[in-house]
This record gives structure tokens, sequence and C-alpha cells, in this order.
């Protein structure tokens, strides 16, 4: 009985102090969300999204440079990233099982993930800004693309991982060769966890600054051309930010506002799509 009633204070002294830290993280999670609402709501107006930069000082402008630059960038550098760690993740779950690569494979990638954006942005840079000496888009695109791939690569190996071997077994009697079982078996049963990746891959590089000031660097005009310098939403916000200008100091604010938004509209809507197309998981 003293023993049962010893676990029993441990259990409630570490649901307690689980409990707390919950809290406290919420609290704070909720204070920078309610922060950032409150702050950029009243900057948010139609002229953002239509208007480019004015000089410093105007009153007026917006942010349409940003917007799209941000949208072009990180749009290339999903279209790269994404099949690129699908497909590796692909190869360590399914080719590589078991063997010394994978394992070795895992471990850079997990190294990968670890490794701060500015240093991939650096790497970058001396690759592809550097020797052509001049900032791109597509430099800025292939940077983002680094830090997905990782995130992808490890998220589907694990969820490719979990699903049941006798599945596979079960098409390869039907008479299916191993990519189509691979597509249409393991891939649908691990879609959730695979699209949940993607996602956080796209919501952990569409607030990176670092990466970009070394390679698309920023542009004040409005740009397309991918193989100059090119606005992006983060460093814009970076900064209007840290700028004198209160006009600058608000827009950030609704900036920063709109990409909370985005990353969380294209949460719902996968996980929306994904019900949709399989049903509840």
């Amino acid at each position: 009985m003293t023993r049962m009633r010893s676990r029993k204070l441990q259990s409630a002294i570490a649901l307690t102090l689980s409990g707390m830290a919950a809290l406290f993280g919420l609290f704070w999670l909720g204070f920078i969300l309610w922060d950032v609402l409150k702050h950029g709501t009243a900057a948010v107006n139609w002229a953002l999204f239509t208007e480019d930069p004015v000089p410093p000082g105007t009153e007026g402008g917006g942010l349409r440079n940003a917007f799209v630059g941000q949208l072009m960038i990180t749009g290339t550098a999903t279209l790269i990233g994404v099949p690129m760690g699908v497909l590796g993740g692909t190869f360590l779950a399914e080719y590589a099982r078991g063997r010394a690569i994978s394992r070795f494979i895992s471990i850079l990638a997990d190294i990968m993930v670890s490794v701060p954006s500015i240093v991939i942005g650096t790497f970058v840079y001396a690759v592809m800004v550097k020797p052509v000496k001049h900032f791109s888009g597509w430099a800025g695109a292939v940077a983002l693309a680094m830090i997905m791939i990782p995130v992808v690569m490890r998220t589907t190996e694990d969820m490719l991982s979990l699903v049941p071997w006798r599945l596979r077994e079960a098409a390869f009697a039907l008479g299916a060769p191993y990519y189509k079982v691979i597509v249409q078996v393991v891939y649908r049963q691990a879609s959730v966890g695979v699209f949940t990746g993607i996602l956080l891959s796209i919501a952990r590089v569409a607030g990176e600054t670092a990466p970009l000031l070394f390679t698309s660097f920023n542009n004040a005009f409005f740009a397309t051309d991918m193989g100059k310098p090119i606005a992006s939403l983060t460093v814009t916000v970076f900064q209007y930010a840290t700028g004198p200008f209160d006009e600058w100091k608000a827009q950030a604010w609704a900036a920063s506002l709109v990409i909370t938004i985005f990353i969380l509209a294209i949460t719902i809507i996968g996980r929306g799509i994904i019900r949709w197309k399989y049903g509840n998981k």
C-alpha cells in the first residue's frame, strides 16, 4: 500500500508539472497570436495586397511585390523540395530498409534538420550567388528547398515504415509490382503523415528570413524575374520592423498576420482534402 501511494503521488506530481508546462507554453503561444492579431488587423487593407511600396516616410503603399515574391520563392522551393524529400524517404523506407546506407542517410537528414538556416543560406550564397556575383530568386528557392528536403524525407520514411508489411505482401500476392504497391497501397495508408510532414516543411520555410538575406536578398520594386534579386515577405518584415517609420512597422505587423493566417489555411485545407479523398484515419 505504501508503494502504491508513493507511485500515485509521483504520478500526480508528474501530471501536475506536465500540465503546468503545457499551460505555460499555450499561454505564450496565445499571447503571441493575440499580439499579432491585435496589431496586424489594424493595418490590413486592400492596398497592402495591390500596391507596391512607396518612398520611406510616405503614407500609403503596400507590399504587393513582397507577397508575389514570397509566393514565387516558396512555391518553387516546394516544387523542388517536396518531390525529392518524398522520393528520398521512399527509398530509405522501401528499397534501403534495414541497410547501413539507410541509417547513414537518416542520421545525415536528422543533422540537416538541426542545422541553423543561416548556415544553409551561406552555403547557397557560396555556391549560387558568389560565382555569378548577384543575388537571385532561384538561389533563395534552392536554400528553402534544402531546408524542406530533410524534414519531408524523415517524415516520409517514418510514416512509410509504420505501414504493416502484411499489406505489401497482400498486394504482391495479387501480382502487383513493387512500384504500384508503394503508390496505391503504402502511400495511401501513410498519406496523412506524409502530408503533415509536407505542411510542416512549408510552415518552416514560410517564416525563414536568414537564408533569403544571403540568396534572394530583397527588391523594393515589383519583380518577377527569378534570375535577379526579388522581394520576399519575411525579409521585408525584418527590414520594416527594424526601420524608423511607423508606417513600416504597421505593415510589418500586417504581413506577419498574413503569414500566420496563410499557414493556418494551408493546414486546414490540406486536412480537409485528405478527409474528402481518403476518409477518416
